[in-house]
């Protein structure tokens, strides 16, 4: 097959002109076109008044070898538009031998817990796989308390339970890691067996929502058991059994219960997620090689859905091929902090994602149809560890010092401090709210933001959403809301890994994911647990 790419059409073309054009593009008749299938389409709406699709193909002719030769002599003035069709299928580095009994542990069942399992599992492995929380829909209901009665769970919320952060979130399966291997692709295939919409595969920005995820995580989870993979919830790592070799090296042995049942295993994949503050802690005392990394903190924004939509799509806005409008904005400012759009989700909400008790943490999330009113993103400040010096664990610290400055401004009952756009830019508190409804539950306390985060950050943000309002009218809007903070950006440590994906100083255990610091949202989490899950079994057939 062919690949062609960078096909532009107009929003409103005709089913059949897709065919049409790649018949334009190869220059050939179009009884010569066997086949023709949409691999990615995305949009260009750069120019509200002239908005274009843009398509990948992937197509059949009757004499590809005379086409190829034509686009080997053209040589770069083609443009490598048209070309071979990669090979994309997912192939398995090894397989368990008959009656293989060295089972590996994962720790963590979200995206990358999820996908070392699946894949280990998938190789005959039969992998144990632990989480501190709860299976997806008993979780589900531990974080609707949260959200409506402000009951909160610390071992059962956003950020703890089957499926992990990104259960609750805006489902997006796009990222900007390199991927040579397609690797996403495997990801992709993999929900879509499960039950996701089958477009995630062609959409150049795909996305689920809560909703859906849901049942994807019950089936692949279904999926792991039939291969022999065993889930054990609730159950929470609280030590790792560390011993020394003859040769001086350190190797796990096994991990360690809440309940105090061992576990033994000479593999066990660290799939924490960037919210395990205990898990980082007790690595750390255990002597496991931890560090400092940069992160980000700030405030969910929300405007009306409409507002973005007319900015982003003018007379198109509303289009159902388009959907609900997103957007991406980065601000240097003058204090030399960089401020950018977090998270984005399109028609959706700020959700309470706390997992300590007195302290108030935000993100968004939407559902697969991104109906709601709002449309909310984080609007983040860069920091790094010179921000937080004393410590691989000094950005835990942080974290934890500005999450109950929120839960002390917004009351001291998980409601959320807020302020709108134009008090903050002002710099007076809030007293009340205008034509934006916040959206985030348990609700929100009219205050200050300025006590919320460090003065550089709350100096940097407001001059980011002035020139964000430059950007798109009426991102600065007075009535915008602002809600706080945005803390879990992403793992405020890295557990640094060597090129076989061992922990630098301890083997056998192999960091992965968002919460080793490997990893950005769900998609790019699942290609980790990949390249994790493999190199685990690799090092099993090894012995």
């Amino acid at each position: 097959m062919l690949r062609l790419t960078e096909i532009k059409l107009p929003l409103n073309h005709p089913p059949e002109a897709i065919a049409e054009a790649a018949v334009k593009r190869l220059r050939i008749k179009p009884e010569e076109l066997l086949s023709c299938t949409v691999f990615r389409r995305a949009h260009d709406a750069r120019k509200k008044s002239a908005i274009h699709l843009i398509y990948s193909l992937d197509v059949e002719v009757r004499d590809e070898a005379t086409i190829l030769k034509h686009v080997a002599k053209a040589g770069t003035k083609g443009g490598g538009l048209i070309m071979p069709t990669p090979d994309i299928d997912y192939r398995f580095v090894t397989r368990a031998p008959d009656g293989f009994k060295n089972r590996p542990v994962v720790i963590g069942a979200g995206p990358c817990g999820l996908f070392a399992g699946l894949v280990l599992a998938q190789m005959g492995f039969c992998p144990i796989i632990l989480d501190r929380g709860k299976v997806v829909r008993e979780r589900t209901k531990d974080t609707w308390k949260l959200w409506r009665h402000s009951k909160l769970n610390p071992e059962s919320n956003v950020q703890f339970g089957e499926g992990g952060a990104g259960t609750f979130s805006d489902g997006k399966l796009y990222s900007q890691i390199k991927d040579p291997r397609h690797l996403g692709r495997k990801v992709l295939t993999e929900f879509v067996k499960a039950e996701a919409p089958p477009e995630i595969l062609t959409e150049a920005h795909p996305h689920i929502g809560t909703f859906r995820l849901v049942k994807m995580v019950e089936n692949i989870r279904a999926t792991i058991e039939s291969l022999g993979g065993e889930y054990r919830f609730q159950s929470r790592v609280t030590d790792l059994d560390v011993e020394i070799d003859t040769d001086g090296a350190r190797r796990v042995r096994g991990v360690v219960l809440e309940n105090g049942e061992h576990i033994a295993a000479d593999h066990v994949v660290m799939a924490i997620g960037h919210s395990s503050r205990d898990t980082f802690q007790m690595l750390y005392d255990r002597g496991v090689y931890v560090e400092a990394k940069p992160f980000s903190v700030g405030f969910r924004v929300e405007h009306p859905q409409s507002l973005i939509d007319a900015a982003r799509f003018g007379a198109s806005a509303g289009h159902p091929i388009l959907g609900a409008a997103d957007y991406k904005l980065v601000h240097h400012a003058s204090n030399g902090r960089d401020v950018y759009s977090f998270c984005m989700c399109p028609g959706g909400t700020v959700v309470a994602a706390t997992s300590e008790e007195g302290r108030v943490v935000t993100n968004g999330m939407s559902q697969y149809s991104r109906a709601e009113r709002n449309a909310n993103a984080g609007i983040v400040v860069g920091i790094t560890p010179e921000d937080y010096p004393d410590g691989p664990l000094a950005g835990i610290a942080f974290q934890r010092k500005w999450e109950t400055a929120a839960f002390i401004a917004g009351g001291g009952t998980y409601a959320a401090p807020a302020q709108r756009v134009g008090d903050f830019i002002t710099g007076v508190p809030s007293t009340n709210l205008g034509s934006v409804i916040p959206s985030y539950r348990p609700g929100v306390t009219p205050t200050d933001l300025s006590s919320c985060l460090p003065d550089y950050a709350i100096v940097a943000i407001r001059e980011a959403l002035t020139a964000f309002g430059r950007q798109i009218r009426g991102f600065d809007m007075t009535d915008a809301v602002l809600t706080g903070v945005e803390t879990r950006t992403s793992s405020p440590i890295r557990i640094k890994r060597n090129d076989n994906f061992q922990s630098l100083n301890t083997r056998g255990l192999f960091p992965a994911g968002e919460g080793a610091g490997y990893a950005g949202g769900i998609l790019s989490a699942g290609v980790d647990g990949i390249k994790v899950a493999e190199a685990v079994a690799l090092s099993l057939v090894a012995g």
